[in-house]
């Protein structure tokens, strides 16, 4: 088996390689943020979108790689997180899986455990939130789980760091002792371990192709348990027919004795084994007083208390992106033009002449950084900072249990919602999350309401664009106005589409101190990405226009989009050239009439060069039209992969028309009113 270039450049660089495993609530990411740090590696298995990161550690002389595996609860073959785990323990075959347990729910945590223990990987736990689970009243022995369980487990707190050092010590000592696997320290009833066997000894006689090592014992449960991916390897071996026939007999047996399917009668033992554990090893005292954590949970996921504290919350957010990122974006366009804006416009001048190439350069280089330093820098930074505070203190979470309910209505069940909240930060790993889904109906529907969710870009425009050029009641009812689209398509889809979706299925964990450091270091890798991406798409973009604008050319391409922009619309030609353009990024397209604004009008990029070119009504009708319409690029692109070129095309096209026909219908109540 080939191996994947990220782990191949990882175990080039590094001694061991440790895999960090866990459900999604756990902790787990805030684990591997704090041992990494910024140097992270974003990998996708091929034919899948669900990713996993890699990054460095070090502890004394040695550097440590580490994997963090997608967050999961168990590791079937049920939806592509459970699959890329459980490649990542099998394929990737890591020298030590850590699996993150949850100390308030060590239960439901124990299962995932179990099931990699069945793997025979070399395995050890870390019992993180152990400090929530004693304000609880919820105290575990460690050191007899450690015994029961035959593997090394390591109390931590995450967030503060705490047993980080001695986690990442007993890995390597694990490591070091040359460990390949660990004794089960547990077995399954009589009649199923003898099936189990039997299985096993015929495995172990038999020639079987198959691309990872995997134990007889291991293979032998997976078989049991009608693993799609390993039958499918199988049945089309000559040599796998008698096995996969012993398999069959041995599940009508189990089906005879304990009238259930093998897959469950399995998952109940394993459940069974997790309660037994428990009991054994956790005692409950007497209970501390609700800390904060919790009193804050049940304020904000009540009805009566939970929505006014979202649409009070959601209102703050506005006024700090509005005040912070407009006097964030002042403060970077004055020194831009006091320092080196007019030093650089001179400097292009004299080296190229005064002509169409020049003014292509000046209108690049010199408006469209300060395009980017007014409008997209300030506002998606203040934006990444609010959603890394929002993810890291839980609240997204009571977010996703306080609008299940409505949401149900949308035909968003379950875990759609979580990617519905999180596209207000970028639509392409919310649309990447919907994979997760269970049907495809799921995943269609999640697509379309995500790609009409405004992201960090488009909030950019809206609240740098539409609040601060026209106004702070233009901007909220553009939002209400959206809003309401997202429902009533939401609402129309749910009811033309068949079938129906799964309940919410979630840990109830509750609000947590976010470490200042981590969400600082998670936003400065959301904005390295965003300004690598953006900010040369942006000065190319910028560039053309100066060009066409500088050669005449520019009013031949106006012309066939005026009976759109200046008739339908009622924007000057111009602006939808910048819709066109914001293709490639949603933000562009209050950039480039910033940049145009800024050259055509004589002005800097500021609120009269703006106001000169269009008025509050038509910043207000452009700003919606490209909050609507077609998907960024990126996000396109993703569609693609998720959901094919049919359905792509096809959602694309649908917001295109939604926004044609909303921003005209807006734009003629405008004239009449």
């Amino acid at each position: 088996m080939r191996e994947l270039p990220e782990i191949a450049k990882l175990r080039e660089k590094t001694e061991f390689v440790i895999a960090l495993v866990g459900n999604p609530n756990v902790g787990k990411s805030t684990l591997f943020n704090r041992l990494t740090g910024m140097g992270v590696l974003t990998a996708n298995y091929p034919g899948m979108t669900v990713n996993f990161n890699v990054g460095e550690t070090s502890l004394g002389d040695h550097r440590i790689g580490i994997i963090d595996l997608p967050g999961t609860y168990a590791l079937g073959a049920v939806s592509q997180d459970q699959q890329v785990a459980r490649k990542g323990i099998l394929e990737v075959s890591p020298d030590m899986v850590v699996v993150i347990l949850d100390a308030t729910n060590l239960s439901r945590n124990l299962y995932l455990l179990l099931q990699i223990l069945d793997l025979e990987a070399p395995v050890m736990a870390a019992l993180n939130l152990v400090d929530e689970a004693e304000r609880n009243g919820l105290f575990t022995d460690v050191e007899q789980l450690s015994e029961i369980l035959g593997i090394p487990v390591v109390p931590t707190v995450a967030t503060r760091g705490d047993g980080i050092d001695e986690l990442i010590n007993t890995a390597l000592e694990e490591v070091k002792g040359e460990r390949s696997h660990v004794t089960l320290p547990f077995y399954y009833a009589t009649d199923i371990e003898e099936q189990v066997r039997r299985i096993s000894r015929k495995i172990s006689r038999v020639h079987l192709e198959l691309p990872i090592h995997i134990t007889p014992r291991a293979l032998a449960l997976l078989l049991l348990e009608q693993d799609r991916e390993f039958l499918e390897l199988l049945e089309s071996q000559e040599e796998a027919r008698a096995l996969l026939k012993l398999v069959d007999d041995a599940r009508e047996k189990i089906l005879e004795t304990h009238g259930n399917d093998a897959a469950v009668i399995i998952a109940r033992e394993r459940y069974g084994i997790a309660g037994s554990i428990v009991a054994a090893v956790q005692q409950v005292r007497e209970r501390v007083k609700p800390s904060w954590g919790e009193r804050l949970w049940e304020y904000t996921t009540s009805t009566r208390t939970g929505i006014p504290l979202l649409l009070g919350i959601l209102a703050l957010l506005l006024f700090i992106l509005f005040f912070a990122g407009n006097n964030l974006s002042n403060l970077l366009t004055d020194l831009w033009n006091s320092l080196a804006a007019g030093h650089l416009e001179r400097a292009i001048t004299y080296a190229f002449g005064d002509n169409f190439f020049s003014t292509g350069l000046i209108w690049g280089v010199v408006y469209g950084i300060e395009a980017i330093l007014s409008v997209a820098i300030p506002y998606v930074l203040i934006f990444y900072v609010i959603l890394a505070l929002l993810e890291d203190s839980g609240y997204l979470n009571s977010v996703a249990f306080l609008t299940d309910r409505t949401m149900h209505r949308l035909g968003l069940h379950g875990r759609a919602i979580i990617p519905l909240i999180s596209a207000a930060g970028c639509n392409v790993p919310a649309i990447m999350g919907t994979r997760v889904l269970s049907t495809r109906r799921e995943r269609i529907i999640s697509g379309v309401l995500i790609v009409l969710v405004p992201c960090s870009a488009r909030t950019a425009v809206i609240i740098g664009g539409v609040a601060r050029f026209s106004g702070w009641g233009w901007a909220l009812l553009l939002y209400l106005i959206i809003f309401i689209l997202i429902a009533v398509v939401g609402l129309i889809m749910n009811k033309v589409m068949p079938g129906d979706s799964p309940g919410l299925v979630m840990e109830v964990f509750p609000f947590r101190r976010p470490s200042w450091l981590t969400m600082l270091k998670k936003t400065w890798v959301r904005l390295r990405d965003f300004v690598f991406v953006a900010t040369p798409i942006m000065l190319v973009g910028s560039f053309l226009l100066g060009m066409l604008y500088a050669s005449g050319w520019l009013q031949y391409l106006e012309k066939p989009l005026r009976p759109v922009t200046e008739f339908w619309l009622g924007l000057p030609a111009v602006a939808g050239l910048a819709l066109i353009f914001a293709f490639l990024r949603k933000e562009l397209a209050l950039q480039l009439l910033l940049v145009f604004a800024a050259a055509s009008l004589a002005h800097g990029a500021t609120v009269e060069g703006i106001n000169q070119l269009l008025t509050s009504q038509q910043i207000f009708v452009f700003a919606l039209v490209n909050a609507i319409y077609i998907p960024c690029a990126s996000t396109f692109a993703v569609l693609v992969m998720e959901l094919g070129w049919k359905k792509s095309l096809q959602i694309s096209l649908f917001t295109v028309l939604l926004a044609l026909l909303v921003g005209g219908l807006v734009h003629l109540i405008l004239v009449i009113f």
